[in-house]
């Protein structure tokens, strides 16, 4: 009953976070890249995002679109995640939501995690809580760590990709790359 709970809390996180971050509800999301930086369009193999609407520009130094990961990259580099998830992580939104989840176990708050989704985007906020559980054990506060990330990231100091790599690192997954 309490994971069902906190499935319904995240989804209506998730569709309220959906709601504000793309008022216009355009469902043509499988276009190329847009000028409007929207990141529905990078994931043309991950049909359930199209319309997740998961579009929150995070603030960069440049101009260029927000980087994001293969979702089977994001897997490898934080497989501790699966174990949260329901019925498994196929999709983006599977991730997302077992993200959304994840950020309770961790004790951090949902508005840290509403305003580092709405600062990052939805896919980055749930890229950084799956390295942050990674290595829960060598973090003190989850909300608070998350909480300074998403300030970095709103002053355009913050990417994901080295924290991601990090984790990769950290779990052997890039030994058969480098010999």
């Amino acid at each position: 009953a309490d994971l069902a709970a906190l499935r319904d809390d995240a989804d209506k996180l998730l569709e309220i976070h959906m709601k504000s971050t793309n008022p216009s509800g355009n469902d043509s999301q499988n276009e190329r890249q847009q000028s409007d930086s929207n990141t529905d369009s990078i994931f043309e193999f991950e049909p359930a995002l199209e319309k997740s609407g998961a579009a929150a520009e995070p603030l960069t130094r440049t101009a260029e679109p927000p980087k994001t990961y293969p979702l089977g990259l994001v897997l490898k580099a934080c497989p501790e995640i699966a174990d949260y998830a329901v019925d498994g992580i196929g999709n983006w939104r599977d991730f997302m939501i077992t993200a959304a989840q994840v950020r309770g176990y961790l004790g951090v708050s949902p508005s840290a995690y509403e305003d580092a989704c709405h600062v990052m985007g939805q896919e980055i906020a749930a890229v950084v809580i799956a390295c942050i559980l990674q290595r829960a054990q060598h973090i003190d506060s989850a909300g608070g760590y998350l909480r300074v990330l998403t300030e970095k990231a709103r002053a355009g100091q913050f990417s994901v990709g080295p924290m991601l790599m990090a984790a990769l690192r950290a779990n052997g997954a890039t030994a058969k790359m480098t010999g």
